[in-house]
């Protein structure tokens, strides 16, 4: 339906009305173009939503700058076609938003409008004109202070009034280096109240890593916050929203009536038209990188977007990537970012969890927990504290084998192993999906004595309840507990969070002193703040530290201290508070780091290693990825479009001088399978491209799709289902 109060012009073959560009959701693959013509009869400015015909569909266009018409080439005026509709009652999408879509396109080499419309939320794209006018007629909540009282701030201690007052006298960037539980939270509670009393129309974003921090962070910003500006001066944005919910969100922030959103990286395309400070909270966490679509970076593009558009950026992290360290080296020395430090906890002079590291040579042959760590967990447990076993790997067992003819549990549809999950007795596949019931026999042989190869956090929690079916709870005033109960251990991953309300039940569980032993991966690793916490295992951390990615190191020691920083949150019990880390390698330089709470050595010392090696970020580095039917197919089109580049006669040649300039700064590497050369039954491919000068690397790449869309006509390239290229990879 079309609204009321417009009607397209079909007057003619040409018709009349004037020519607007439109972007559309389209993938730079697909060699669509980055735009599209429409008629409009009235002028549309830049920025304003549409809905446009493509093909036998509608979908949803934003109207582009009207210099872009030029892009559009020579047009048969009477194959153009007129807009369906305009979403009126929505104010145009701001300039600074299409200058982020259009550097994040440019930048990640995607198409624009694929980045402009993903950053939209799918209702939106969904709703026609006369949907949407229903929907914004609705009666909306009024946007009131409440009769409540807000919760008064924190006293800050020094470190943290230093901190803000850097950040109140300085522009930044700011990385604010902060050991987990000094209070980096109410360093950005204080400087985002301080911005909205101060400015009546300021906006606020504020960005965290993964879903299941966001409850914990929008429930402190809403008792601050929404009783002194209204129920709607907070709202988030992320995956875990429905629809709806998505769209009133993002509605709030577009207006204005939002002043705090608080999301993941996607919310970095929020549309806030007066944003003026922006915090990137575990700014080294690598979800803010996107996998999916355009492979963007939320943390790289908030310090764009802050720069861009006079906001303050803050990026704070107990572990900082070493991008970001790099970049908070002095200025003289060429750094960008002013770091802030603050090293001790709140409310305790004792330093933070003493570190204990256990060599797994001289224990017991198989020995999953080492005698010393079960006596340390029954003393905590016997106390009425909590302890944390961390190991990043869900599942009962990585794998199933067979001891008699050698099979393992492979996917069929993957280059990867099915996991054992022994709860439902599935083999399950975590790149597909694929999942099938354990079978009774192994299928190569028949053999009945089928085991599981390695462990996952269903084996771990049960082994731990074996080897604690002796331990008893200790009574509790104040969780109404009676002593003696049997000790009570909980697994957190993705698979016990699957249910809706699953994760806030078993956190709910663990912050009121329900659960003695918490197992789980990596989503309880970072950000949570458990105050009976005071022991922390981490089982099995070494794989890591022999991984051909050279990024490894800085993610698992990232990892680990942010798993420690779990332990002793409580001022009352964090003189007694330890880490235990059971590892084969305890000489490790990174343990070592590690035990002394040493950030900035580890760093130096990798950065140390990554300048010799000329690894970023002392280079630039693009992969580019190619799926198809086959393996061959994969790789000769990443193969064609490189021996394209380097070709004295191709087309790309005809640059001249400035193409054999960008060529002498670019090494091609050849196209190779990825670690995972299977999913879903489709190959993949990859090619790593390397460049001490980030903007010729830019160059090349802008150069160089060309290149890419003609050898996908080539004859050995038939099957090719799409390619993609990937900046700034955080794996290769």
């Amino acid at each position: 339906m079309e609204p009321e109060n417009w009607a397209p012009d079909n007057s003619g073959a040409s018709g009349t009305g004037h020519w607007i560009c439109v972007l559309i959701q389209s993938p730079a693959h697909a060699a669509l173009g980055p735009f599209l013509t429409y008629r409009s009869p009235k002028v549309l400015p830049p920025g304003t939503l549409v809905r446009v015909p493509l093909g036998k569909r509608e979908t949803l266009g934003v109207v582009w700058q009207s210099d872009a018409l030029e892009a559009t080439g020579e047009i048969d005026p009477g194959r153009v076609r007129d807009v369906a509709g305009t979403l009126e009652g929505i104010a145009p999408l701001s300039a600074h938003w299409q200058q982020l879509v259009s550097f994040a396109a440019r930048y990640y080499q995607r198409s624009v409008g694929e980045v402009a419309l993903a950053a939209l939320p799918p209702q939106l794209r969904e709703l026609s004109p006369a949907q949407m006018q229903r929907r914004l007629k609705r009666p909306a909540s009024l946007v009131t202070a409440k009769n409540t009282t807000s919760v008064p701030p924190l006293e800050l201690s020094a470190e943290q009034s230093m901190a803000v007052t850097q950040i109140e006298s300085q522009t930044g960037p700011f990385l604010l280096f902060g050991a987990t539980g000094s209070g980096k939270t109410e360093v950005y509670l204080h400087c985002v109240q301080k911005l909205l009393s101060d400015d009546p129309g300021a906006q606020a974003l504020i960005m965290v890593p993964e879903i299941n921090l966001t409850p914990q962070l929008e429930s402190r910003f809403k008792e601050r916050f929404e009783p002194m500006y209204g129920e709607q001066s907070v709202v988030s944005l992320h995956s875990g929203m429905t629809n709806p919910q998505r769209l009133k969100a993002w509605l709030g922030a577009h207006s204005g009536v939002a002043r705090i959103v608080l999301g993941t990286r996607m919310a970095v395309f929020a549309s806030m038209p007066k944003l003026r400070l922006l915090v990137v909270d575990e700014e080294h966490d690598p979800s803010y990188k996107s996998s999916e679509g355009a492979r963007y970076s939320a943390r790289d593009l908030a310090v764009y977007r802050g720069q861009m558009e006079g906001a303050k950026v803050i990026l704070g992290s107990a572990t900082p990537s070493l991008e970001s360290w790099h970049q908070s080296r002095p200025a003289a020395d060429g750094g960008r970012y002013v770091r802030l430090h603050m090293p001790s906890r709140i409310g305790q002079t004792a330093a933070l969890p003493l570190v204990r590291r256990v060599d797994m040579n001289h224990q017991p042959r198989r020995a999953v927990f080492s005698l010393p760590l079960l006596d340390a967990i029954k003393e905590r447990v016997s106390r009425g504290e909590q302890c944390l076993v961390f190991l990043n790997r869900r599942g009962y067992a990585p794998v199933l084998h067979c001891t008699e003819c050698g099979w393992k549990s492979e996917c069929p549809h993957c280059s990867a192993f099915r996991v054992f999950h022994k709860i439902d007795r599935t083999l399950r596949c975590h790149h597909c999906g694929f999942t099938e019931r354990v079978p009774r026999a192994c299928p190569g042989c028949g053999n009945p004595d089928i085991a599981p190869l390695g462990r996952g956090t269903e084996q771990l929690e049960e082994h731990l309840a074996e080897l604690l079916s002796d331990v008893t709870r200790a009574g509790s005033v104040t969780t109404g507990c009676p002593e003696g109960l049997p000790l009570r251990i909980e697994r957190i991953d993705a698979d016990s969070t699957r249910l809706k309300g699953s994760l806030e039940a078993q956190l709910a569980a663990v912050h009121s002193g329900e659960v003695d032993v918490l197992v789980g991966t990596q989503m309880i690793a970072k950000g949570h703040d458990f105050r009976r916490i005071t022991l922390v295992a981490a089982v099995n951390p070494d794989g890591a530290l022999f991984s051909s990615d050279f990024r490894a190191p800085e993610r698992l020691f990232s990892l680990l201290m942010q798993a420690a920083g779990r332990s002793g949150r409580d001022a009352a019990l964090g003189a007694q508070s330890e880490v235990w880390i059971q590892t084969f390698q305890p000489a490790h330089p990174l343990y070592a780091a590690l035990k002394m709470h040493d950030y900035p050595t580890f760093a130096e010392q990798q950065l140390l290693e990554r300048e010799q090696a000329a690894m970023p970020p002392f280079s630039a580095q693009a992969l580019v990825r190619a799926e198809a039917r086959t393996q061959e197919a994969a790789q000769a089109l990443l193969n064609i479009a490189r021996t394209d580049a380097l070709d004295a006669q191709s087309g790309m040649a005809q640059w001249g001088e400035d193409w054999t300039q960008v060529l002498e700064q670019i090494t091609l590497y050849s196209a190779v399978p990825m670690t995972i050369q299977r999913i879903a039954n489709v190959e993949r491919a990859q090619m790593l491209i390397e460049s001490p000068s980030r903007t010729a690397l830019q160059k090349f790449l802008g150069g160089w799709q060309g290149a890419l869309h003609a050898a996908r006509a080539a004859p050995q390239c038939k099957g090719v289902v799409r390619w993609a290229i990937d900046v700034d990879p955080l794996a290769i």
